[in-house]
Formats: structure tokens, C-alpha cells, sequence
């Protein structure tokens, strides 16, 4: 919701400052579908394996380690009756701990898998962007948009410069 407040926010600062520019300049809107763009672009396929290989990297990882648990918890079941109070606070502890790692696991793979999707799109985005402004300069755009649901609430007829932005990437 604050995306959105904000994204008005600014539209209503760039409209603003267009109506003085208009008399000099006319505005001219595109707009595109960013991610559109991005699944189109050669070599984001090869991305998207490295990414599932990493990612099953990690689940496997995971998996062990759910295992190892599972292990020691019925280990833990058969033997309860025969334990001593201090052996079994022991192995409740042991099996605290290990949940305790298998949850900072969890949460540690998550952010790893952020951040490698992050390094191994963002000079695709880059490489989008500067054909985008390229685009912008050349047809004398304005404004240009991302079109995708849910950030554009509303808009007129613009000019959809994903036809353009794919032929200056040579993108079929």
C-alpha cells in the first residue's frame, strides 16, 4: 500500500511539473512490461537453471538435516521410558538445538537465494534499463512506465515500447 501511495506521490510531482514544461514540450508516455522484457532476454534461461541448481543445493542440505532429526526424535521416543531425567533433558536439548540450526538453515538458504538471484539478474536489468533509456531518448519519450498489474492503476493510451526495447536488444 505504500508502494502505491508512493508512486502516485510521485506521479503527481512529475504531472505537476509537466503542465509548466507542456508549453514548451508535449509529454509523451510509454510504458512496458518490465518482466515481460526480462523473460525475453537471451541467456535468462541458463540464470533460471543456475538458480534451480542452487536452490536444490539448498533443499538437499534441508533434507539432511530434517532427516538427522527425525532420526534422533524417534531415537529419542523408543528410549525415553529407559532414560534417566538428566539423559533425557539432555537429548530434549540436543533436539532443541538441532530444530534451532535447521530453522536459522531455513531462513540463512532464503536470503542466499535472494541475494544469488539478485547478482545473476541484475546486469540483465541493467543491459533492460539502458535500452529502455536509449528508446526514451531516441522517441522523444517523456515518461515510461512499467506496466505490470497493480502499478499502473490507471493510465491513457501510451505507446507500449516493449516492441521497441526487444528490436534494439535484437530479442525475437
Amino acid at each position: 500500500m505504500k508502494k502505491i501511495v508512493k508512486i502516485f506521490a510521485v506521479v503527481a510531482i512529475l504531472f505537476s511539473f509537466s503542465f509548466v514544461a507542456q508549453a514548451q514540450n508535449p509529454v509523451k508516455i510509454g510504458h512496458i512490461d518490465f518482466n515481460a522484457l526480462l523473460a525475453t532476454m537471451p541467456g535468462i534461461d541458463s540464470v533460471k537453471i543456475k538458480l534451480q541448481n542452487y536452490q536444490k543445493t539448498l533443499s538437499d542440505q534441508m533434507d539432511a538435516m530434517k532427516a538427522e532429526f527425525e532420526n534422533k526424535y524417534l531415537d529419542y521416543q523408543s528410549q525415553a521410558s529407559g532414560m534417566s531425567d538428566l539423559i533425557k533433558q539432555t537429548k530434549e536439548k540436543e533436539l532443541s538445538d538441532l530444530q534451532a540450526r535447521i530453522d536459522a538453515f531455513q531462513q540463512k538458504a532464503n536470503q542466499d537465494l535472494q541475494a544469488k538471484q539478485q547478482e545473476l539478474v541484475a546486469p540483465f536489468i541493467e543491459t533492460a534499463k539502458n535500452a529502455i533509456k536509449e528508446i526514451a531518448k531516441e522517441h522523444k519519450y517523456t515518461y515510461i512506465l512499467n506496466a505490470i498489474e497493480d502499478v499502473v492503476i490507471y493510465k491513457e493510451d501510451s505507446d507500449d515500447v516493449l516492441p521497441l526495447v526487444k528490436k534494439k536488444l535484437n530479442i525475437q
